[in-house]
């Protein structure tokens, strides 16, 4: 049988919580590192949007993050057990308004210029009022529902990662969000992050097979 095929790109918070799910249930695929600049003829024949990630198995592409995450998770059954019907609608909402309206405020905030007519700090304040309201419900612990890693964790952090990254100063030192920031560090600070931000060659056709994770 051959191994599934993951096109994937390093920096992309959709592509790295899909490597994230692989890793966490150890299924071995053949990943491709691919430049969204310069997408391959053939990721673009599986899945014509040219999003990543794709990946591709023997009788279907997923080509949505989530949908990548929840394969994962029937395949390994990574999370079972951990949470309550009640922190399962959390999880789903959540994931939700971080797929929707977080991301719709921090492409904006973070990526201003590639945008007419838009104020960066405007959309810095609306992802905040967000943070603020998930800051509440965030556990003490070193993940959102406790010491548990679960798929809200490896759904969102990406994002908040790239929340930082738009000004560290900022997030580290003036946000005043206590649990997010400790939330965001650990996960920084973590063997799973270190594990699948690996760095790989660009894939082009006919470039060595490697292997994730």
């Amino acid at each position: 049988m051959n191994l599934p095929i993951l096109y994937s790109f390093k920096r992309c918070p959709y592509a790295m919580r899909a490597r994230m799910a692989i890793k966490l249930a150890d299924i071995k695929c053949e990943i491709r590192e691919v430049k969204l600049n310069n997408k391959p003829e053939a990721m673009l024949k599986v899945s014509p949007k040219g999003t990543v990630p794709v990946l591709i198995l023997e009788d279907v592409v997923i080509d949505e993050s989530m949908q990548v995450i929840d394969w994962a998770i029937n395949k390994k059954n990574i999370f079972e057990g951990n949470l309550t019907d009640s922190d399962e609608i959390l999880t789903n909402e959540i994931i939700d308004k971080f797929d929707n309206k977080f991301k719709y405020h921090l492409d904006r905030y973070k990526y201003a210029t590639r945008y007419e007519n838009q104020d960066p700090l405007l959309h810095r304040s609306e992802c905040k009022k967000i943070l603020l309201q998930v800051n509440d419900l965030i556990s003490d612990k070193d993940y959102f529902f406790g010491k548990e890693l679960n798929k809200i964790d490896i759904s969102i952090l990406p994002f908040l990662r790239q929340f930082r990254i738009a000004d560290i100063k900022w997030f580290d030192e003036d946000m005043n969000i206590p649990k997010i920031q400790k939330y965001v560090h650990k996960f920084l600070e973590s063997k799973l992050l270190e594990n699948v931000m690996i760095n790989i060659e660009e894939w082009k056709e006919g470039s060595d097979i490697k292997i994730f994770p």
